[in-house]
């Protein structure tokens, strides 16, 4: 079995890519960006994502208590640069997920770039990270986000 292109496959139907964002204070943009690559699976197929994890060899597995399911996630702006995005670049996912995948390698590069510490930037990648994961939960809205920044002085 190539190992490679089931990784890919099991994302497309079970992996999540996502940017979340949360006040900070102590930040010049008072925002902070958190990439995440996950895999969410009920606690009989943990062995899965402790493969998926050793494929990749970065990441952490946790236990949600909420829905009590696994979850293999990468965080580290790093990994997910250096061994995520080049992975689903080599072998592509298939399904509409891919366009999420698209727009988080953008923001994932802009943030490797450190260009999330400028307000004019994190602008921009904030309206591109709500164009993903539509269906999804979101404890900030894109409004309110948007308003912290355009009351700064830049």
């Amino acid at each position: 079995m190539n190992f490679s292109s089931y990784v890919s496959g099991f994302s497309d139907g079970e992996g999540c890519f996502s940017i979340s964002f949360n006040f900070r204070e102590r930040l010049k943009t008072k925002i902070e960006v958190r990439p995440s690559f996950s895999i969410g699976q009920n606690k009989r197929n943990l062995g899965i994502l402790q493969d998926i994890q050793q494929f990749f060899n970065c990441g952490s597995i946790r236990f949600s208590r909420n829905d009590q399911c696994y979850k293999y996630e990468v965080r580290n702006i790093d990994e997910l640069c250096k061994k995520i995005v080049p992975h689903f670049r080599k072998h592509p996912l298939v399904t509409s997920k891919k366009d999420d995948f698209e727009i988080f390698s953008k923001i994932c590069e802009k943030i490797f770039q450190m260009k999330h510490r400028n307000p004019e930037h994190l602008k921009e990648i904030i309206k591109m990270a709500f164009k993903m994961n539509s269906s999804g939960k979101r404890k900030n809205s894109q409004e309110k986000l948007l308003s912290v920044l355009n009351k700064m002085k830049i």
